[in-house]
């Protein structure tokens, strides 16, 4: 068994003639499909994609030459209320190039169709129903929003995207969190562009290619009609039966491990014309993004700096004290608008005089101060989880960036944007897979996001039982590194008296007194430290004379969080995590111990995975020591039956009571 890696099954066209698109008729919609209630392989699905089929293909004028037309056609049952949401239909659309016209979309063919008294009732979709919005300065989005639809309905719809950029097509999705019963996606490529085809997902996808002729009619520079003729690779990628994507626990992007198929232009190669090569390095990435005037021209901007960095560091001897000083500067004194992205927006140095920024301009501006306090500092482009796996090189697939210092051959990673991070404690968002570490010269290094070393947790509590089954005691908790900062995060801002609340809650109705907390919003470097004494009645059972007492007490696991009988995506944690709890116990004079959990350990082959338990007994007190660890931040859907298997020796030890019965006379 392994950690995870990235799984991304990359093919450039695979010949299976056998495969055949199937003929589905727009506007052909049978009754036997309106009369279905409910889905025949998931009688749980609340809708279905009867069909979805898409068509790439080009087109071609004089002035702009190729341009490329994504068509769509969706046919869509609906089953059960809550799957009313998919007659809502939305396409993002690209409006923010610099040299290309402004993508469109246009729906078409918009149908909802109801079966009543046996007959097929059709109603179209009116101007009402479909309108455009601008996100932000870069995207759009068009909207159709299907008339009366009901339980039952099917609807159905064709839309057309329309774009210059031919570099890189949208991703054509073959699974959503309905089934859908038949997928076809159909390129029509004119030989001269030769694209790179990325499959994501477990799915076994067919696909079919072959050469036919192509041709073109155009208006020449004279008004009249001309034809350009070629060949064309014609490639068919053909899904079915597609089951739902299925709600699991502990996953970081459901999009990482669904089916999709994206294409990327690899070349060109124009009649008399030198090939030209569009795959880019990710040293060519980094020569891109620092020939951009917002990325590089504004990292190499500090003249602005130099008067607070020579207060901030007056004192400072080493270079560790420079970069700490200089990193809770920039923590406190800049502000994230909550803007992703690599590029600057209004630029350092206005953001350091609003004290207000973008990721870019807050970490840019915590780059250039290293630099010059004379510390190595390099941006690390990243991808955040929500973004997804930045799989090959392109620019467009991150959308942060963070900064790296390096001291003594030691190499720290740092992101000022949040208020709780701290030296190689970043944002939780940012720990996906891999970031790229780019400098000026265009050269570049993988820069691995996963935490390596575990966070902590250790509990001790000194507790006593009463005659009448009250347990009343003192808690104390340190938590460190990104345990430290999940907390801090959650709860530094929250009202103490609500944040008790909570926890009394989820320890099963604990009544806490004389809560203090050390470290919480002062210095993140350090473990945040709770103390507070509480009594507990919902932890010990007086049964015939004798007391059964929980041995973890309010830490008692009660349901295997992996329940499902497969588990089809990887395990994520985050982080690798370790936890450690000492329980001690005084017993209720009067009362010996009859019994208490056995000693036991379970530790994985690889040691990724492990569970001990000590338990000892002096006198009138006990005392129980588990340590937890889970020492790897995601794991291959492989792990899943050993994990599953895990947690529940874990929750069975935990129903081995401790037993405490009366002293004879």
């Amino acid at each position: 068994m392994k950690i995870i890696k990235v799984v991304l099954a990359l093919f450039l066209v695979t010949f299976t003639p056998e495969t055949k698109a199937q003929n589905f008729e727009i506007g052909k919609v049978s009754i036997k499909e309106l009369s279905e209630k409910f889905h025949p392989q998931d009688t749980t699905a609340t809708a279905a994609i009867l069909t979805k089929k898409a068509r790439t293909f080009y087109s071609y004028n004089l002035k702009n030459g190729f341009t490329v037309n994504h068509e769509y056609w969706y046919r869509i049952k609906i089953y059960k209320k809550e799957g009313l949401s998919w007659a809502n239909f939305q396409v993002p659309y690209y409006v923010g190039y610099e040299d290309l016209n402004d993508e469109s979309v246009k729906f078409s063919n918009a149908v909802t169709y109801n079966l009543e008294n046996d007959a097929v009732v059709k109603t179209k979709l009116n101007n009402e129903g479909s309108f455009k919005q601008n996100v932000n300065e870069y995207w759009s989005q068009a909207t159709i929003s299907m008339p009366d639809v009901k339980v039952g309905s099917v609807v159905e719809f064709k839309y057309i995207l329309k774009s210059e950029n031919i570099v890189k097509f949208p991703v054509f999705e073959n699974q959503y969190d309905i089934p859908v019963n038949y997928s076809e996606y159909l390129t029509e490529i004119p030989e001269i562009f030769i694209y790179k085809s990325v499959l994501k997902g477990n799915l076994k996808v067919k696909s079919d290619a072959k050469f036919v002729n192509g041709n073109q009619s155009y208006d020449d520079q004279y008004k009249r009609t001309a034809s350009l003729s070629y060949r064309q690779i014609n490639t068919t990628f053909v899904t079915e039966n597609i089951p739902a994507i299925k709600e699991e626990d502990y996953v970081d992007n459901f999009k990482n491990y669904t089916s999709s198929i994206q294409n990327e232009l690899e070349r060109t190669r124009f009649p008399e014309q030198p090939v030209k090569d569009y795959s880019i390095t990710w040293e060519g990435v980094a020569k891109i993004i620092f020939e951009n005037k917002d990325f590089g021209k504004q990292l190499a901007e500090r003249q602005y700096l130099i008067q607070d960095l020579k207060i901030i560091l007056e004192n400072s001897v080493s270079q560790e004290e420079k970069l700490s000083i200089i990193f809770k500067f920039v923590q406190s004194k800049m502000n994230w608008n909550m803007e992703y992205g690599y590029f600057t927006e209004k630029g350092v140095k206005q953001a350091y005089l609003d004290k207000t920024g973008n990721v870019a301009e807050i970490n840019f501006i915590l780059i250039a101060m290293l630099k010059l306090a004379g510390i190595n500092a390099d941006p690390v482009l990243i991808s955040t989880i929500a973004h997804g796996i930045p799989s090959f090189p392109n620019r467009t697939v991150f959308n942060y960036v963070i900064a790296a210092a390096e001291i003594e051959g030691k190499q720290i990673l740092l992101d000022a944007t949040h208020k709780y991070t701290t030296q190689n404690i970043l944002p939780l968002h940012a720990l996906n897979w891999t970031g790229r570490l780019i400098k000026q010269d265009g050269t570049s290094q993988e820069i691995n996001l996963v935490p390596a070393i575990p966070s902590k947790v250790y509990y001790t509590l000194m507790t006593k039982v009463d005659p009448s089954g009250q347990i009343t005691g003192k808690f104390r908790v340190q938590k460190m590194d990104y345990e430290a900062y999940r907390f801090r995060e959650k709860n530094a801002k929250q009202n103490e008296d609500n944040y008790l609340e909570i926890a009394e809650n989820n320890w099963d109705g604990i009544e806490i007194k004389d809560y203090s907390i050390e470290n919480r919003d002062t210095d993140m470097s350090k473990p945040v430290i709770e103390t507070f004494t509480f009594a507990s009645e919902n932890h010990c059972e007086i049964i015939g004379g004798k007391m059964f007492i929980d041995p973890l007490l309010f830490f008692t696991i009660k349901k295997n969080p992996f329940v499902q009988e497969k588990r089809e995506m990887p395990i994520y944690f985050g982080y690798p995590k370790q936890e450690k709890y000492t329980i001690n116990l005084e017993i209720p004079e009067g009362y010996m111990v009859d019994s208490f959990p056995k000693a036991m350990k379970i530790v994985s082959e690889d040691k990724v995975l492990s569970f001990v338990i000590n338990a000892q007994t002096d006198g009138n007190k006990i005392q129980i020591i588990i340590a937890k660890e889970i020492n790897a931040a995601i794991l291959s859907a492989e792990y899943y039956d050993d994990l599953k298997s895990f947690f529940q020796k874990i929750i069975d030890k935990q129903n081995e009571k401790i037993i405490l019965k009366k002293i004879e006379p």
